[in-house]
């Protein structure tokens, strides 16, 4: 039976997770970063925490006797992504990245686009805003450098420690983000603007579709370069690839 690896964390990985778990020919496996403390519940047996870079997961690759490796990380998961394009070189293996496709800007978008966090910091100003932190948690430390705004941050687990400014609130909660909600907490916030990954995607694009329709402005980080290796935008692709990749020891179609 061919072993197959995923790398999630994503809504994609999951939904990849759903639509094999019922197959008998495959053994499935899903790899989490461990950086949510509470993860959705996943229907294949899941592995939590880094491999030690390219060589951890060459090793992991072989000891658990890989077959295909399905890259459906967060599109900016740069580092596991590369390190990934080099273990499957090592190791002689199929390699699949399910990406989402990024979020184009439209008509009645303000966007400024920035490469990392110091720069969308720069690009705050220095004049007191309402800010809105739609970041991981990971992501915030760097506002920390402009005390003068005030920052609503979300995030799905706490921001431990808090970001080091004198006023700051807190929203813990998990996606998927309706327009209309999103709309009605920009307005109660005051927010003038909001800073953002591209993420891609419909479960997190709510919160663009309201600053447009609000006339708020989006600090939009660019997304890394990302390994050049075979790549398909939804699942039903990668299961199609996946179904190639495997023949004759998967069977075509089920």
């Amino acid at each position: 039976m061919p072993d197959v690896l995923i790398l999630g964390g994503t809504t994609e990985a999951r939904r990849l997770a759903e639509r094999l778990a019922g197959r008998s020919d495959l053994a499935v496996t899903l790899s989490l970063a461990g950086r949510t403390a509470h993860p959705a519940a996943l229907p294949v047996p899941v592995r939590s925490g880094g491999f030690g870079g390219v060589a951890g997961l060459v090793d992991y690759l072989k000891a658990e006797r890989i077959d295909a490796l399905i890259d459906a990380t967060h599109p900016y998961a740069a580092v596991i992504s590369a390190n990934a394009a080099q273990a499957v070189r090592i190791v002689g293996m199929p390699l699949l990245a399910l990406r989402r496709r990024p979020w184009a800007k439209v008509d009645g978008d303000r966007w400024t686009e920035v490469a990392d966090m110091n720069e969308a910091v720069h690009a705050l100003g220095d004049e007191p805003r309402q800010v809105f932190l739609a970041l991981g948690r990971k992501e915030v430390a760097p506002f920390a450098q402009a005390p003068q705004h005030h920052y609503l941050v979300r995030s799905v687990d706490p921001i431990d420690p808090p970001l080091a400014v004198p006023d700051a609130e807190y929203i813990r909660a998990r996606g998927p983000f309706g327009e209309d909600d999103e709309r009605a907490l920009l307005a109660a916030h005051g927010i003038d603007v909001i800073v953002s990954k591209n993420s891609g995607g419909s479960a997190t694009y709510g919160k663009i579709a309201a600053a447009r329709a609000l006339g708020i402005g989006v600090i939009v980080l660019r997304r890394p370069t990302l390994p050049d290796v075979p790549a398909v935008e939804t699942v039903d692709a990668a299961l199609a690839w996946l179904d190639h990749a495997l023949a004759p020891q998967a069977a075509r179609g089920v």
